[in-house]
C-alpha cells in the first residue's frame, strides 16, 4: 500500500484568526491538529497585563514567536517579530503588555500519555497509583507530563486554577 506524498500547506491566517477571535477570547485560537503530525503549534491570546506565572517544562523545548502586542518573556521584550527559545528545563515565565499578547507557539508533539495499570515493586508489595485526576485536561482528556501545567500541551487551553 503506497501512501501519498505530503504537500506543504497554507494551515491559517493568523491576522484572521485574531481579527475573528471575539476580544475576550484568550487561550489557544488556533492549534494544529492533522494526524500523523510530528509537530504542536498554537496560536495563543493572552490579555492585557495577563501572565503564564514562572514555571518549568521539563521534557520539551519551545519556540515562542510573537505575531501581535507586546509583553516579556522571562526578562526579554516581546514585540510582534520576537522569536524566543524556551529551553527545556529552564524556568521561564510570560507576561503580557497593556494591549496584550498574541504569539504562536511550536514544539514537538508528545506521545500521548497513558494512565498504566497497577504494578508490584521489587520488594512484591503493591499499591495504589497515584492519582493523575489534578493533571487531567478538562478540554481534552489528556494527561500532563507537567505537575504544575500552565497550558495544556496538546490542546492549548489555559490549565484551570484552583
Amino acid at each position: 500500500m503506497t501512501h501519498p506524498t505530503p504537500v506543504p500547506r497554507l494551515l491559517a491566517d493568523f491576522a484572521a484568526v485574531l481579527r475573528e477571535a471575539p476580544a475576550e477570547a484568550r487561550g489557544a485560537l488556533w492549534r494544529l491538529a492533522d494526524e500523523g503530525r510530528q509537530l504542536d503549534a498554537n496560536l495563543v491570546r493572552l490579555g492585557p497585563g495577563e501572565e503564564v506565572a514562572a514555571h518549568r517544562e521539563e521534557a520539551l523545548d519551545v519556540l515562542l514567536v510573537v505575531v501581535a502586542g507586546t509583553g516579556v518573556a522571562s526578562g526579554t521584550e516581546l514585540r510582534p517579530g520576537s522569536a524566543v527559545w524556551l529551553p527545556r528545563g529552564a524556568e521561564r515565565e510570560l507576561r503580557a503588555g497593556a494591549r496584550g499578547l498574541a504569539y504562536v507557539t511550536a514544539h514537538r508533539r508528545r506521545a500521548g500519555l497513558t494512565i498504566a495499570g497497577r504494578r508490584q515493586d521489587a520488594a512484591g508489595e503493591g499499591g495504589e497509583a497515584a492519582c493523575l485526576l489534578p493533571l487531567v485536561c478538562p478540554e481534552c482528556g489528556r494527561v500532563s507530563a507537567d505537575t504544575r501545567p500552565v497550558f495544556c500541551s496538546q490542546c492549548g487551553e489555559r490549565w484551570p486554577t484552583d
